[in-house]
């Protein structure tokens, strides 16, 4: 019987070890040459995959280009500036006039040339037949030599001059020099007021040595640790096969000069620029292996002239990929070793005895924290202890989850908290402002009534009086102006309970002028604040601006009072107190600038001074620069608010800038 159960128990011990390392000997090192080679092929699709990605984003970067030189140029043509520059009559005024123009549109839209040709112009003609099948607003791309460059722009054709540099793997070629330039250009018709056609306007930019372009596409598609392992991303722009544009070093290394003038692999021309493929994989860039992407350029007759190329160095990658794969390998190898060792172990033990598990259960009765652990017995009673053991610890881990899940819902009841009452202080706020709505919409009502009972009354007084009201008649007019003022208050209050039904009518007014109407409303309020005002504005200094006048006025009062209690609240121990207003015209804008000697904006004060509700003052409501900043972005202007240069400390005062776009005249 013994003998028996000494063969059971050997067979038994010769099949576990067959289960266990037959496995581990045999499928487990085919899995690893299989999980290898997958992650080689895996690791190489990444690299393709990230440059194809890399190579969209400079090709919608590229065509941003194009449309941004199509735009401007077309923006040129279209401008009344333009239409009105030609019409000087004076010729010598009128090129004069139309040469500065051109040259600060040319600087303004960032354009390398911008000139006009007369309507049946060659270069016109051709290059509108040229452009035909372009999206409209759009540049070309095209291929000019050294002459048609130098009638672009002087100094063209010296720019686009290239001389070429031998390289490793290009197609054969006697040439020295690259004189051609690539350039985006487009052109625009200039019409007259009556739509005929006087003219055409060309925009270009030429791409040859354009460094700005291609390092700008290469921040944009490399940033800063965009790649790892110390990689390092390229971009360039072919003439055919030769860099005209390019932030590849020669020689490998980054302070070297750019590989200008070098010519790419015989490989990729044939594939991008012969069969107008699109290149993605390892290409041989000037010194050294690239992962690559290359798109082909076609100008606008369909013609391959050039190519784009984004790309990022190979060999900090391999090395990374061969140190993953041995790694991968070796750990397969260590697993391996250790998990045979661990069979091995197993497959020694035998039965232990029943008397340790019974043992074990005693003392978990009496409330000690025991297990059966690993025992020398037979596979039945140690697969035995092993299921006791993970029941005992099935049970620890029960009550381990559900006194954590007692501390989660803890804190997700705390967090539920949090919200619902975040949610009712927004709902609290909501309701607040819906009954001020409720509120101005009834005030408003209830203050129409007097204000037509005045209205009626007075044009009643100037009907019965006639002649003899002559004596009052500033007056009459005066009285007539501020009750229309109180109407216009009194739309505004119902404009913010009912935004949607109330705009104002806008009309080209001079700032000055109704700065100066403004100031006879507030001027006794300054003259018993003490405030000295020093006014700089001229009536017809600026431009006209197109906005309601009793809003701007309504504006510029709420400044000049919120100026002039800001400096009664230092005292009379305070600075000198003073109120500096001016008017003028800056790029197209009009600013009126309000300036006062009070204590200042504060970093806090700033960041909310135009959000509802918010005051420094205790009798404020926290409208007036909310309400005032509502009214100029509905004529799109706005109201900013900063200290006085002049002083970065609180005691030097605060300036509000109203920023309106000056009117057409």
């Amino acid at each position: 019987m013994t003998a028996v159960r000494a063969a059971g128990a050997g067979s038994i011990r010769t099949r576990l070890l067959a289960l266990t390392l037959v496995p581990l000997l045999g499928v487990l090192p085919l899995l690893g040459l299989i999980l290898l080679l997958w992650g080689n092929q895996a690791i190489d699709l990444l690299l393709s995959g990230r440059v194809r990605a890399d190579l969209a984003v400079a090709q919608g970067y590229f065509d941003r280009v194009q449309a941004e030189v199509g735009s401007g140029t077309q923006a040129v043509a279209s401008s009344h500036q333009l239409v009105r520059t030609l019409a000087l009559a004076p010729p010598a005024e009128r090129e004069t006039a139309l040469a500065a123009l051109l040259a600060r549109e040319q600087v303004r839209h960032r354009l390398d040339f911008l000139r006009m040709l007369p309507p049946q112009a060659p270069e016109a003609v051709a290059a509108a037949g040229a452009a035909s099948g372009a999206a409209a607003a759009e540049a070309v791309v095209a291929v000019m030599d050294a002459a048609q460059l130098e009638a672009l722009a002087p100094g063209l054709a010296e720019r686009a001059h290239i001389a070429l540099v031998d390289s490793d793997g290009a197609v054969p070629s006697d040439r020295v020099t690259e004189s051609r330039g690539l350039v985006l250009i487009a052109q625009a018709r200039i019409e007259n007021t009556a739509g005929a056609t006087i003219g055409w306007l060309q925009g270009g930019v030429l791409l040859n040595r354009n460094l700005g372009v291609i390092d700008h596409i290469n921040r944009i598609v490399y940033p800063d640790g965009a790649l790892a392992f110390g990689s390092q991303g390229t971009a360039t722009l072919f003439l055919d096969d030769v860099r005209i544009s390019t932030n590849v070093r020669l020689f490998g290394d980054p302070q070297a000069e750019r590989a200008v003038g070098t010519r790419v692999s015989a490989a990729v021309r044939e594939a991008v620029l012969g069969r107008g493929e699109t290149w993605l994989g390892r290409a041989f860039v000037v010194k050294d292996w690239y992962v690559s992407g290359y798109l082909p350029l076609a100008d606008a007759g369909g013609r391959r002239v050039g190519m784009l190329y984004v790309g990022f160095l190979e060999r900090p990658f391999v090395v990374v990929k061969y140190a993953v794969l041995a790694g991968i390998g070796l750990l397969f190898f260590v697993v391996m070793l250790l998990a045979a060792w661990w069979s091995l172990r197993s497959a020694a033990r035998i039965f232990r005895p029943l008397e340790r598990m019974t043992e074990t259960m005693q003392r978990v009765e009496s409330g000690q924290a025991a297990r059966v652990g690993p025992l020398q017995a037979d596979g039945e009673i140690e697969r035995l202890g092993a299921t006791l053991d993970h029941l005992l610890d099935t049970v620890d881990d029960k009550t381990r989850a559900l006194q954590r899940w007692g501390e989660e819902l803890d804190a997700k009841v705390a967090e539920r908290t949090a919200a619902l009452q975040a949610a009712q202080q927004q709902l609290v706020r909501s309701e607040r402002l819906a009954t001020i709505g409720q509120l101005a919409a009834s005030i408003a009502h209830e203050i129409n009534n007097p204000i037509a009972v005045i209205q009626g009354n007075l044009d009643l007084l100037q009907m019965t009086l006639g002649e003899a009201a002559a004596p009052a008649r500033d007056e009459i007019r005066l009285i007539d102006g501020q009750v229309e003022r109180m109407r216009l208050i009194v739309a505004q209050l119902l404009q913010q309970a009912r935004p949607n039904e109330y705009a104002g009518y806008a009309e080209a007014l001079d700032p000055a002028e109704v700065l100066q109407a403004s100031l006879v409303l507030v001027r006794h309020l300054l003259e018993r604040a003490q405030v000295r005002l020093v006014l700089r504005a001229s009536p017809g200094a600026t431009p006209p601006v197109m906005i309601n006048r009793q809003e701007l006025q309504q504006v510029l009062i709420n400044l000049i009072v919120n100026a002039t209690q800001a400096m009664q609240e230092q005292g009379e121990t305070g600075p000198a107190r003073e109120l500096d207003i001016a008017v003028r015209h800056e790029a197209g804008r009009v600013l009126l600038e309000v300036s006062d000697s009070g204590p200042g904006l504060s970093e806090a004060v700033r960041a909310t001074l135009f959000q509802p509700f918010f005051t420094t003052r205790r009798d404020g409501n926290g409208l007036g620069l909310w309400i005032s900043r509502g009214l100029l972005e509905r004529y799109g202007g706005e109201l900013r608010a900063a200290n006085r240069p002049e002083g970065q400390d609180a005691a030097r005062g605060a300036v509000f800038t109203i920023d309106l776009p000056a009117a057409e005249v």
